[in-house]
């Protein structure tokens, strides 16, 4: 399967970069990942997509992998979301969103307040606007614990990375880790994010708690405005969107489709991506056509 990188303008004219696959006529499906990942945690689920007749585009979200870092910090959820509204926008058709954690937040904000009728369905990878406060303040801080201080090796923060996933099976630094650091002039490696996706969310005057229950209101209002085929996958050991969290998301959102993927946790595209891939195609294919679909 051939990808093909391309560069992509947001809403304030950032530059993002993007990795198309499939055949330029097939129905386009946006991947939007969570925070502090890149387009490459999409890498196997594109290629699965792209072979059913799918037309792919997994871009790096503002501050993200290759894309362009904010000048003025802009990484409120709204700001992710106007540009998946920009980049949809650009569309001849407008195409299928999937968005994990972050890219789903911004993806619930698109649809279901900046622009509605941006998406033709919208795809949420255990994202909900009720959080476990606890499973927030646990990816958060693993995401700022080494925003100073970096890593001595990849190695080193593969090992970190292991701590933090201990159901996983542990891996060494491979190239793809490679990807999601940069090494600076004083020969350590860095997350491939800006530091100020984390420390500038920290609005001045608000706590944590203020901040997670305005976020709420927000992602629940947008959540009850979603009209297009909807499909929220949780993973079904994940310590940040509870049954609870589901109940409350379909009763915003009656029509609204649901997966449980077991043995996954938050990171249910790299947990389960078998499972992940085959949930998502199925979904796609009952509600969107894909011409040249392979059986």
């Amino acid at each position: 399967m051939q990808f093909e990188t391309i560069e992509c303008t947001g809403a304030d004219g950032i530059s993002l970069t993007a990795e198309i696959c499939g055949a330029s006529d097939a129905m386009p499906v946006l991947l939007a990942h969570g925070g502090g990942q890149t387009r490459r945690a999409w890498k196997r689920v594109t290629g699965d997509l792209a072979e059913a007749g799918f037309r792919t585009i997994a871009v790096d979200l503002r501050g993200h992998g290759d894309s362009a870092w904010s000048a003025d910090g802009a990484y409120e959820t709204r700001d992710f979301a106007a540009d998946l509204v920009a980049i949809a926008s650009a569309m001849e058709r407008s195409p299928a969103l999937v968005g994990a954690s972050l890219g789903g937040m911004a993806g619930m904000l698109a649809e279901g307040e900046l622009a509605p009728g941006s998406f033709a369905s919208v795809t949420l990878v255990d994202i909900a606007p009720r959080m476990e406060e606890s499973g927030v303040k646990r990816i958060v801080g693993f995401m700022e614990e080494h925003i100073e201080t970096g890593f001595a090796s990849a190695e080193e923060a593969s090992q970190i990375i292991a701590q933090y996933m201990p159901h996983r099976r542990k891996r060494g630094a491979s190239d793809g880790l490679r990807h999601y650091l940069r090494q600076k002039n004083d020969g350590r490696f860095y997350w491939h994010w800006d530091p100020a996706f984390i420390t500038g969310s920290r609005t001045v005057g608000k706590n944590s708690s203020e901040r997670h229950r305005n976020q709420f209101e927000a992602l629940s209002k947008a959540a009850g405005n979603l009209t297009p085929p909807v499909h929220l996958i949780r993973g079904g050991s994940s310590d940040l969107i509870s049954e609870e969290a589901v109940s409350h998301f379909l009763e915003l959102a009656p029509h609204a489709e649901f997966t449980d993927i077991a043995g996954a946790t938050h990171m249910v595209v790299g947990d389960a991506n078998d499972s992940f891939s085959a949930a998502i195609r199925d979904f796609l294919q009952r509600h969107h056509s894909c011409e040249g679909a392979t059986a």
